[in-house]
């Protein structure tokens, strides 16, 4: 368990469908699963043998049960939309409170399989149409397209402008994600616009730390830490332009940079296992709007953030989800016309391997010392 190989049989054990995109050597290698709305579910950088990234709830999907609010199959990378609460939420009926208790994903995000448009070695294509109605009774005509593509060596070495070691082991990969408005009428800031969310689920451990950079000559808070009550100063430090979040699995609690202070890349490492993770988002040059996906009454609900940062614990009765932690992105609020589309557009990268060749890559893209990043929360 904890292998690629161990994940793949546990699929096919349970007759769920999956796909996997490789590179030529057969070493990095993606898994990805249509019923799941072509969620990326796990990756590794070392064939069947090699260490499985993603997180899975295994005893949930093994259980066959479906759960009529939100089924947690889990998954390295999954397409949700935006916003989750306040007056344009849909997540939630209208009138009714935002509570747990009544909040519920709508299937097309959460049960239903999307249909394989393109399926090549090295990119897949998914698409999928929907209808739904937010919280203040707008309604939504969509059609979304997302797509998957597997990127070699020499590909992520000319993105970042980076030498990757031969011995530095890695997997990396791309998604575009578009929504495209396929109703008669605008999408409009007063009955409440859509937002592309993609969430990325990876397993914790006490040596694992998400880091964030951010632009420190913004004005306003760097950092919004009261998702579910104020997140502990030992747990979340600001330092030199970089947010660290520590996500153990062992306190629920949220992060969140608002866009003026948001940057493209982040990530996160885990020093247990020498796992560094960076995540990209294309993040426009010019100022946006971002809904806000704070449950219950709002004073602007499109004062949204654009990274986002979770780590799961334990909730009030003792029970735990997970446990696991997310790093999140989102688009701007799609204020489109009948035919207008929004692309947003995700990298994601794991390198594995001596701590001296990941220290010349945190050097490189963040100019952070990586032996900061394994010390902050000692």
């Amino acid at each position: 368990m904890g292998s690629y190989g161990y994940d793949k049989e546990f699929f096919r054990q349970n007759n769920i469908d999956f796909l996997e995109l490789k590179t030529e050597d057969g070493l990095s290698r993606l898994l990805i699963i249509p019923g799941y709305q072509g969620r990326v579910m796990t990756s590794t950088a070392e064939g069947d043998a090699g260490k499985s990234f993603g997180w899975i709830n295994h005893s949930f999907i093994e259980s066959g049960k479906k759960d009529l609010q939100f089924n947690v199959y889990g998954g390295e990378e999954r397409f949700w939309l935006g916003p989750e609460g306040g007056p344009f939420s849909i997540y939630f009926d209208e009138n009714k409170e935002q509570v747990y208790e009544n909040w519920f994903v709508p299937e097309f995000i959460d049960t239903e399989s999307w249909d394989i448009e393109e399926n090549y070695p090295d990119r897949l294509t998914f698409t999928k149409q929907a209808r739904l109605k937010n919280a203040s009774g707008t309604r939504f005509s969509l059609g979304i397209v997302r797509r998957v593509s597997i990127l070699s060596r020499e590909e992520l070495s000319g993105w970042l402008d980076i030498d990757i070691p031969s011995d530095l082991k890695m997997v990396a990969y791309q998604t575009e994600n578009t929504i495209t408005n396929t109703g008669e009428k605008a999408w409009t800031k007063e009955g409440g616009l859509l937002s592309i969310w993609m969430l990325s689920m990876f397993n914790p451990s006490p040596g694992t730390t998400v880091f964030i950079p951010f632009n420190m000559k913004a004005e306003g808070p760097v950092v919004n830490d009261d998702y579910f009550g104020k997140v502990p100063s030992e747990r979340l430090i600001v330092k030199d332009g970089i947010i660290y979040f520590n996500v153990d699995g062992k306190l629920r609690s949220k992060i969140g940079l608002p866009p003026s202070r948001a940057t493209s890349l982040c990530g996160s490492y885990d020093s247990d296992n020498r796992v560094l993770t960076l995540l990209w988002c294309n993040i426009p040059p010019e100022p946006q709007l971002y809904v806000n996906s704070k449950w219950g009454k709002q004073d602007d609900p499109y004062n949204g953030d654009v990274i986002n940062s979770y780590n799961d614990g334990p909730v009030a009765d003792g029970s735990i989800m997970g446990p696991f932690y997310e790093i999140e992105t989102s688009s701007p609020a799609a204020e489109l016309e009948p035919a207008g589309e929004m692309k947003h557009i995700q990298k994601l990268v794991h390198f594995q391997g001596e701590e001296d060749h990941l220290a010349r890559i945190t050097d490189k893209l963040f100019n952070l010392d990586l032996g900061e990043i394994v010390k902050i929360f000692q």
